[in-house]
Order: structure tokens, then sequence, then C-alpha cells
């Protein structure tokens, strides 16, 4: 079994762990609230003080943090995972932060003789404790397949996309069609709604149709009873939509419905829905519409 450390044991990144430690591996972690821990340190997770003690105790560390501001904080600094790399090393870092700046790290991981690996996913909280994750893979091959056993235990499929940086590129231009997607769903479901059919009902009809694509299938639902513990919120996804518009801008690529996506999302957050799973764009459509007096 594989020496691992990681960093970052919020609600998809604790759940990793509970799987790499389930499938017999020896798991270093750190989380910047330890109490965040204590159930996978009962599980027989080793606690260290720092990203550095992490990386330094293991030869695989991964890492799955909220935002580029946060990958910086743990990558960084006598005490981030970069001082405890060395020669022989991998780093993977599962977060959906900014291609520029995992180049950056990328470069910085080279010097010290380790390698880095990108490895966003796709897939919530119940595609982890199932094992049906989609990773894509962002560095070198070799490094891959050095890795690759690990990421099997966590996926159903994992795809090589090309050098560090593109992965989260991948990544990016994924989670710009959800939501997008699913205010055009919501519309739909609203006008139903408005045409005499009920919510649920109306709601059946457009998840049963053509309309529907996996990531609709299992948010939508949300609006009929909102989850108890929110998997992805309005601002975590307004964070993704501006990746991607910034990615867009750099490249000079149009994202007219990314756009349209931003706006919707600050409205939820003016609104005080920002903590709140994204299926909140369903509340935005309807105070955007308001009913008609008879």
């Amino acid at each position: 079994m594989a020496k691992l450390g990681f960093v970052g044991l919020g609600l998809m990144g604790s759940r990793i762990v509970k799987r790499l430690l389930d499938a017999g591996h020896e798991v270093y972690g750190y989380n910047r609230t330890r109490a965040k821990a204590e159930s996978l340190i009962q599980a027989g997770m080793r606690w260290k003080n720092s990203p550095k003690e992490v990386a330094q105790a293991a030869d695989i560390t991964l890492s799955m943090v909220a935002d580029t501001a946060a990958l910086s904080s743990i990558t960084d600094g006598d005490k981030g995972i970069l001082a405890g790399l060395s020669a022989g090393k991998i780093y993977a870092d599962m977060s959906t932060v900014s291609p520029e700046t995992t180049r950056l790290i990328a470069r910085r991981v080279t010097d010290s003789g380790a390698e880095m690996l990108d490895a966003p996913v796709s897939g919530s909280v119940s595609a982890v404790e199932a094992g049906t994750l989609i990773i894509y893979v962002g560095g070198s091959k070799e490094a891959l397949e050095k890795v690759r056993p690990i990421f099997e235990q966590l996926s159903q499929k994992v795809i090589y996309v090309g050098t560090n940086g593109q992965a989260v590129s991948m990544k990016i231009a994924i989670n710009l069609n959800i939501a997008p997607q699913l205010i055009s769903l919501f519309e739909g479901v609203l006008l139903a709604e408005r045409s005499g059919i009920p919510r649920t009902e109306a709601l059946d009809g457009l998840l049963s149709s053509v309309a529907a694509s996996t990531a609709m299938k299992y948010r939508a639902p949300f609006i009929l009873k909102m989850p108890e513990e929110v998997w992805f919120s309005a601002a975590m996804m307004k964070k993704d939509i501006q990746l991607a518009l910034d990615l867009g801008k750099e490249l000079g690529v149009t994202l007219k419905t990314a756009e349209l996506a931003k706006e919707m999302l600050n409205k939820a957050i003016e609104m005080g829905w920002g903590d709140e799973d994204f299926a909140v764009l369903f509340r935005v459509v309807e105070q955007l519409s308001p009913k008609k007096e008879a």
C-alpha cells in the first residue's frame, strides 16, 4: 500500500481520504481546522501539523481546496507543500483553480526534483463515496502512471488531457456548462408551472426528456427539497464561472452563457443565498418572473 498525504479535508477531501483509508493506504493529513479531521484521525489517518509535514511524510501528496488563493496558502511558505517536496515525490492537486497558478506551482515543484499533476474531478459527494468520479489529469504521463492505481480507486475513469494546467482548463470548460444548463431547465420548469402543470410533474417531464443531462438529474430535484448539507454553493459556482471568464478573456473566447450565469449567481448572492446549493438559482428565476395579475 502507498504512503499518501492529503491537504484540505472539506466535503470532498474528507471523503476521498476515507476511501483511501478503507483501501488500506497509510494516509497523512492536514486541514486548516483540525476539528474537521477528528473522524478521519479516529479512522486511522495520521495527523500532521502543516502541509510541509504531510509532503515530507508521503510519497504522493494530494490536495483539494476551495480556490486559487487557498491553493497558494497551502503550497507557499516555509510550512507549505513545496517546502516538503524532494526528488522522487509526486504532488497532485485536485482543486478547480487558475490554470496559470497551476503551471507556476508545477514549475516550482519541478525545481524541487518532484513532479506535479493537476487532477481535478467531475462528480460530487455521492460520486466520491461510490468511487465513480471522473479524474482529469495534466502533467507528465510517467507521473500519472505512478499515481494511476490511486486514482483508479477513486474513480470510474481517468482521462489524461496534456501538460500541467490543461486538466484544470478542462474542468473549467466542463463547469461553465452546468449553471447555464440549470438556469435553462429552471426557466422551463417555471414556464410549465405557470401554464398550470404542478412543479413536481413539470420537473419530472423535463428530467425525463432529451433536455436532461446527468448534472441536471441529480441537482434539479433540489428545487423540491434543498439538501441539508450543501455540496456546492452558489458562491462556489460563481468562482468557477469567473475562472471560465478569465480563461476566455486570456484565450479570446467569448462566453456569453457564462456571463449570464455569473449575473444570475450574483443575484443569488445579493439575495442572501450565496451559501446555499446553487440550485437556489430556481428562486432567482422566480424572482425575475413576477406573476401577472389576473
